[in-house]
């Protein structure tokens, strides 16, 4: 999945070399498929098989920052308008930015924030469970829809990019995001957000996949990780972070991306 990903992206870049910054892009990503085939090619043990695992998480960071280089730091056009016409026709409004003004809550408000924190406990405490439990196939096939999750996610930003409602309405102001995990999230946004990464929601979709990658390993693990990610989910429209539409495709997406891919892993003990 890694190698092809790497390139598909270098094809992409290679057509864009007039923008700054690509020609790092294209050469970063033809390193993707050689790294994937030295490590698919080394000895297979347990430790080989969870830094395979691994590994491909660690380049995430790397991978997700090219997204703003070819969406040329926020200069790229964005289908935003198209996806405000579609949540008007639904809704009669805008859900993203007209709901926490309609209904301002600071419990909610510091709730579905902290909801929105609790992304990362999600993604990696089943990565440590199995690491501690040493399941290595319960962690690699946690770590195969994970990752196929985000690289789907990833494909949307480039070639179908959406800013969001974090850019495209006036954020939210006063009592409102006056609490800590408020604060926290901005702190976040500001320093790891790529522009034109809002459709799908990459928090939704890979929180989902998360329960979806546990549950054949742990499923009272999965269960309890359900709560926040339900949380999330919700949130993510009313703290103004993303549209409707962004979070629903978000739970398609994961679902159904991890489901697909943790059925191709084979099993290892399952726990009831």
């Amino acid at each position: 999945m890694l190698a092809a990903y790497g390139a598909l992206v270098a094809v992409f870049a290679a057509t864009r070399l007039h923008q700054p910054g690509m020609a790092l892009v294209l050469v970063a990503h033809l390193g993707v498929p050689a790294l994937a085939w030295l490590l698919a090619n080394a000895p297979l043990t347990a430790t080989t098989r969870i830094l395979r695992g691994i590994y491909p998480l660690l380049l995430l960071s790397g991978l997700y920052s090219a997204i703003d280089v070819f969406n040329r730091f926020g200069a790229a056009p964005t289908w935003d308008h198209q996806i405000q016409a579609l949540e008007h026709a639904v809704f009669g409004m805008q859900p993203s930015r007209d709901w926490w003004r309609a209904h301002p809550s600071a419990f909610w408000s510091a709730t579905l924030h902290s909801a929105y924190l609790s992304y990362y406990l999600i993604v990696t405490t089943p990565v440590i469970f199995f690491l501690l439990q040493r399941r290595s196939n319960a962690l690699e096939r946690y770590l195969n829809g994970l990752l196929a999750t985000y690289l789907v996610c990833y494909l949307f930003y480039l070639f179908l990019p959406v800013a969001g409602p974090y850019y495209e309405f006036p954020r939210p102001s006063g009592a409102f995001v006056a609490n800590l995990p408020a604060r926290l999230v901005y702190a976040a946004l500001s320093g790891g957000s790529a522009y034109g990464a809002a459709f799908p929601s990459s928090h939704v979709a890979a929180t989902v996949a998360a329960v979806i990658g546990t549950w054949r390993g742990s499923r009272r693990l999965a269960m309890i990780l359900a709560v926040p990610t339900a949380f999330l989910a919700v949130g993510v429209v009313y703290c103004q972070m993303h549209y409707v539409i962004d979070s629903a495709t978000g739970v398609l997406l994961g679902a159904t991306v991890a489901g697909v891919v943790t059925r191709k892993t084979r099993d290892g003990r399952r726990e009831t």
